[in-house]
């Protein structure tokens, strides 16, 4: 074979595998682009890796947490003293009784209840007599037998015993008893509840001696009632507020009540009183609130951590990282599909932010995905794109 034949062969053999295995042609390559308010990611564009998203959420109640203490309800409590002097003869009621308004508490042998007695029965006897002598006076006047001083006389000594009688009768009347017949019953006196409610508190023992001035005295011991009534079902809640809580807290909110005796057990409150001024010495607002106890759980005097219910604006709670600012304006970028982004303008509350979280409320929609870490490099590409 020549040369010239061979070189031929060879082109043609070159030719034929050319034409057997063609050459593939380069992949078209998707880039980054900008739809109005939209930017559109390829999706093995590598900026996809440097974002996150998270869902927006209907923001939740926020607890402001309160040490305060439990007390009585002062509007259904009373404390019962002795309005007279004397010895314990009978306890008539234990602690923890429940009683009406009426029942006998205790009776006491008093002397000041004896007399009160005894002037009661004297001043009407005394009224009786001035009533009879006036009358026959006015009589003998009548028929020109009694001088007209006789009868001024005898109206002024009956105008004074109806006085006295009076006074008697109301003073006795103060202390329970009636200006009947003395019986067997004299001197001994019946302190009775003023309410209904339960005995939550005693403080007097059988032969102890009363006096009535108790409540006067400055020693603690002295001045603790004989009784308190009350009605546990309900306990007042006190509050010391900073100056800085006072902003959060107002009449009507809901409290949370709980304590470390019930750890897994919280009861429901309501804050009704916020005070008008300032302690000077703790710089404090007392403030007072109602918990229900029916369940009789809660104690008087017992320590408890009350959280009140803040006012949360209507819209949804998104990381504080996914809004930012351009232009007077405060903007997310929500995901509409996968490598979608929208940005979108919203409203956002004065206080932004809250634990690492933004209310918005206008412009994001509850479960919209908003994108969070990468926002500011989706704006720089939309920029980016948008002068190219």
């Amino acid at each position: 074979m020549s040369k010239t034949a061979s070189t031929l062969s060879l082109c043609l053999l070159a030719a034929g595998l050319v034409a057997c295995h063609p050459s593939k042609e380069p992949e078209s390559v998707v880039e980054s682009k900008v739809e109005g308010e939209k930017i559109v990611l390829p999706e093995k564009s590598p900026q996809l890796d440097a974002l996150s998203v998270e869902m927006a959420e209907v923001p939740k109640v926020a607890l402001k947490p309160i040490t305060a203490r439990l007390v009585w309800d002062e509007d259904v409590t009373t404390r019962v003293f002795s309005p007279v002097a004397g010895r314990v003869s009978a306890l008539k009621a234990n602690l923890g009784q429940r009683v009406a308004a009426g029942d006998p508490l205790v009776e006491i042998l008093s002397p000041d209840f004896g007399q009160a007695q005894a002037d009661a029965i004297k001043a009407k006897g005394d009224l009786a007599l001035a009533e009879r002598v006036l009358n026959r006076l006015r009589d003998l006047f009548a028929h020109g037998a009694a001088a007209k001083k006789d009868v001024d006389g005898a109206e002024a000594d009956y105008t004074r015993a109806l006085s006295e009688n009076q006074r008697a009768a109301a003073r006795l009347s103060l202390y329970g008893g009636s200006d009947g017949v003395i019986d067997h019953t004299f001197q001994t006196f019946q302190l009775k509840s003023p309410i209904c409610g339960v005995i939550v508190e005693k403080n007097v023992t059988p032969g102890q001696e009363i006096r009535s001035d108790l409540m006067l005295a400055s020693s603690p011991q002295l001045f603790a009632p004989l009784f308190v009534v009350s009605d546990p079902t309900n306990l007042w809640v006190l509050l010391d507020l900073t100056e800085m809580d006072l902003g959060l807290v107002k009449a009507g909110q809901q409290l949370r009540i709980t304590t470390k005796a019930y750890p897994d057990q919280a009861f429901d409150g309501r804050l009704e009183i916020v005070g008008d001024s300032l302690d000077p010495a703790t710089r404090t607002v007392r403030a007072r609130g109602v918990v229900n106890n029916l369940s009789k759980l809660l104690k008087a005097e017992m320590y408890v951590l009350a959280e009140i219910a803040r006012d949360v604006p209507v819209g949804v709670n998104v990381s504080a990282k996914a809004v930012f600012h351009r232009d007077q304006q405060d903007f997310v970028f929500v995901e509409k599909a996968p490598g979608q982004f929208l940005r979108q303008p919203v409203t956002v509350t004065q206080d932004q932010e809250h634990n690492g979280k933004a209310v918005i409320v206008q412009g994001v929609l509850p479960g919209e995905r908003v994108v969070t870490d990468g926002c500011l490099l989706l704006q720089a590409m939309m920029e980016t794109l948008a002068k190219s």
